[in-house]
């Protein structure tokens, strides 16, 4: 289909601007659900968390993108959002269709590679000079064959997601007894804070290994970032190999559940979970991520592992303890 479609170059420039936007922390936010408080995690469409009217001048409008310049992640806001540090919007220039929206993200993406490689200081620069290919008829960008090759698309997907459900025996798939009470339930779990180094004991820094020290192996090395779970290579030096089933929290705040054996480098603190049962582990980790990737730290101010040792996270608890039996449902 997209062979039989006439094909132009445009300026991205021509397409859209690009523009700071007024950033603050979360300490601002307030309880509510009108607004996105957008941060550079690559992480759920980079909706750090909802929140209420905070005030007039940071607002950023639904119907544009924003990009984070920890991964150059373009996402498409469908409502009203809020900025941390390190987030640029992207604004249309031209008027679009509902489903040309996802067509022009996916183009939007493809500049993340080009855009990685630069400096931000230049990554403006870069994005407006850049050129992307849209489908023409007459000259003009082809919206109508946008939307047709959309429509196709999310039906083929759809087709195959039936398919799927149908073979495995999850389409009309039916929650346990046990499963249905969780939810039925969960509003009235009490939740405790507790402090993650009494918890888990101290927190573990790893150690920096260059990029050009590093030799050939099968031990995952786990550095700062999202891209491959922060796994930025695998190695076979003499390091030290921290245990499955714990958590990583890399410089930005950013915490990952890790079901295997691994190396870490400095800009890494390891909580040692690797005594808790498996998904309690995983919930355990989510509890970590909600408090420790808040916007608070970055390029200039990094996560280290007495940050880990001052969490507090809430969990679910009864009498007192730990309930371990409704993280594990």
């Amino acid at each position: 289909m997209l062979q039989e479609v006439e094909w132009g170059e445009f300026k991205v420039s021509d397409l859209f601007d690009i523009q700071n936007t007024n950033s603050f922390n979360t300490d601002v936010l307030v309880p509510g659900n009108e607004y996105d408080y957008v941060t550079r995690t690559s992480l759920n469409q980079g909706v750090l968390q909802e929140t209420g009217f905070v005030n007039l001048e940071n607002i950023n409008s639904a119907g544009t993108w924003s990009l984070g310049l920890l991964q150059m992640d373009f996402f498409y806001r469908q409502k009203p959002w809020y900025a941390g540090q390190f987030v640029r919007k992207i604004i249309p220039k031209i008027e679009l269709t509902e489903k040309s929206i996802l067509f022009f993200t996916a183009l939007l993406n493809k500049l993340k590679k080009r855009l990685l490689s630069v400096l931000v200081r230049d990554v403006d620069n870069i994005f407006l000079t850049s050129a992307i290919s849209l489908p023409i008829k007459n000259n003009d960008i082809d919206f109508s064959f946008i939307d047709k090759f959309i429509a196709e698309l999310e039906a083929e997907r759809l087709a195959e997601l039936e398919a799927y459900l149908s073979i495995t025996g999850l389409k009309d798939y039916e929650l346990t007894e046990e499963e249905q009470k969780a939810l039925e339930d969960y509003d009235k779990i009490e939740w405790t804070e507790y402090n993650l180094e009494k918890l888990f004991g101290k927190s573990t820094r790893g150690k920096r290994l260059k990029s050009e020290d590093r030799l050939p192996g099968h031990l995952p090395f786990v550095t700062a970032g999202e891209a491959e779970e922060g796994v930025s290579a695998f190695i076979g030096n003499d390091v030290t190999v921290f245990s499955e089933n714990t958590t990583t929290i890399d410089m930005f705040g950013s915490a990952k559940y890790r079901n295997y054996k691994y190396g870490g480098d400095d800009h890494v603190a390891i909580v040692h979970t690797e005594n808790v049962p498996k998904y309690a582990a995983i919930f355990i980790t989510s509890a970590i991520h909600k408090v420790s990737h808040c916007g608070k730290f970055d390029y200039s101010k990094n996560f280290y592992a007495k940050d880990a040792d001052e969490l507090y996270i809430s969990l679910p608890s009864v009498k007192g303890s730990i309930n371990f039996k409704i993280m594990e449902i």
